[in-house]
C-alpha cells in the first residue's frame, strides 16, 4: 500500500470518526435522558463515548504488542485534552467562575487516575494493581454522581461529610444543567448510538492500523505516532464539544468533561485492555509523556483552584506547556 493511500485512508478514518462521535455523544445524552440521569452522570457518559476513538485505537495497539503506541495514544490523548480544553475553554471563555468544591471533588479523582498511571507506566505498580485502585476511586465517585441529591441527603455519614457531598454535587449539578440538556430519546437514538460505535471503532482502528504502518515504513518512532499523531486525532471530538462550551461561556462544564474524559482514558483504554495483554518494558519516552500529564493537570486545578475559575493566563500557560511537551518528545524520542 502506497504512502498516498495510506495517508488517504487515514485522513478519510478521521473525518468519519469525528463525524460519527457527534453523533454518538448526541444520541447517547438523549438516552440518557430518558434514563432519568443526573447532569453528573450524564456528563460522564458523554464523556465516555466521547473517549471511543481514543480507546479504540488504544486497545487495538495494545492488544497487537505496540505498547509504546497504544500507551501513548491513552496518556497523549489526556495532555491534548487539558490544552485543547482547558487551555483553550479558558482563553475564549475569558473568565469562568468554578466552584472550589467541585474542583476539589473532580481534581482529588483526576490526580488520583493520574498518579496511579504514571506508577503503572514506570513498573512501580501492575497493571491489574492499578485498575484496582483507580476503581476503589472512581467507583464511588461515580455513585455519589448517580445517587442523586435526595438519596445522598438520606447517606449514614457524618454530618459535616454529607454536607460537603451534598454541596459539591449541586454546585456540579448547577454547572452542567446548561450545558447538558438534551431531549429525552427514544427507541432511535439507541439504534444509532449502536451504528455510531460501530462506525467509530472501525475508523478508529482504521487510523491505527495506518499510522503505525506509515510510521513504521518511515522509522517515525512508536511513541510519537501515539502521543502526537493519534492522540490528537482521536481527541478531536472533545476538542470540538469544548470549544462550543466555551463559546457559550461554559468553561465550568468543560472542567468536567475534561477530567471525566482523562480518567476513562486511563481506565478503559490503558489498564484494563493492559491487565489482560501486558504493556511491555518501561521507557524514558513513555514515562516522560505520563509525569506530563500528571504535572499539567495538577498546574491546571491548582491555577482553577486559586482564583476559582479559568482565566486567559493560565490556559495560554497549559497550551505553550503542551507545545513545548510535544518539543521535548520528539527531541527525546529522536
Amino acid at each position: 500500500m502506497s504512502d498516498a493511500l495510506l495517508v488517504a485512508l487515514f485522513s478519510i478514518a478521521g473525518v468519519v470518526s469525528l463525524c460519527f462521535s457527534w453523533v454518538l455523544v448526541t444520541s447517547i445524552e438523549r438516552v440518557g435522558a430518558r434514563l432519568g440521569m443526573t447532569e453528573g452522570l450524564l456528563g460522564m457518559l458523554a464523556a465516555l463515548v466521547a473517549d471511543a476513538p481514543e480507546i479504540a485505537a488504544a486497545v487495538t495497539a495494545l492488544a497487537r504488542h505496540n505498547s509504546r503506541i497504544g500507551a501513548g495514544v491513552v496518556i497523549g490523548s489526556n495532555v491534548f485534552n487539558l490544552a485543547a480544553l482547558l487551555g483553550l475553554a479558558s482563553i475564549v471563555a475569558g473568565r469562568v467562575a468554578l466552584h472550589r468544591r467541585v474542583i476539589e471533588m473532580a481534581g482529588a479523582v483526576a490526580v488520583w487516575i493520574a498518579v496511579l498511571c504514571l506508577l503503572v507506566v514506570v513498573g512501580a505498580l501492575s497493571p491489574l494493581a492499578g485498575l484496582v485502585a483507580a476503581l476503589a476511586v472512581l467507583g464511588p465517585y461515580l455513585a455519589v454522581l448517580g445517587l442523586g441529591l435526595e438519596r445522598l441527603a438520606r447517606l449514614r455519614l457524618p454530618v459535616s461529610w454529607r454536607s460537603w457531598l451534598c454541596t459539591a454535587v449541586r454546585e456540579e449539578e448547577l454547572e452542567l444543567e446548561v450545558a447538558l440538556h438534551p431531549s429525552r430519546g427514544g427507541r432511535r437514538d439507541v439504534v444509532i448510538a449502536a451504528v455510531a460505535v460501530l462506525i467509530v471503532v472501525c475508523a478508529s482502528v482504521a487510523m491505527e492500523r495506518t499510522a503505525a504502518t506509515f510510521g513504521a515504513r518511515h522509522a517515525v518512532p512508536e511513541i510519537v505516532t501515539g502521543a502526537l499523531l493519534l492522540a490528537a486525532v482521536t481527541s478531536l471530538p472533545n476538542a470540538v464539544a469544548a470549544t462550543y462550551l466555551a463559546a457559550r461561556g461554559r468553561g465550568a462544564a468543560v472542567l468536567s468533561t475534561a477530567l471525566n474524559s482523562n480518567a476513562i482514558n486511563v481506565l478503559a483504554g490503558l489498564l484494563l485492555p493492559a491487565t489482560l495483554t501486558g504493556l511491555g518494558a518501561p521507557s524514558g519516552p513513555t514515562t516522560f509523556v505520563s509525569a506530563s500529564y500528571l504535572g499539567l493537570t495538577a498546574f491546571a486545578l491548582a491555577s482553577a483552584y486559586v482564583v476559582s475559575g479559568l482565566r486567559r493566563v493560565p490556559g495560554a500557560l497549559v497550551i505553550a506547556a503542551y507545545l513545548g511537551f510535544v518539543a521535548v518528545l520528539l527531541v527525546i524520542a529522536a
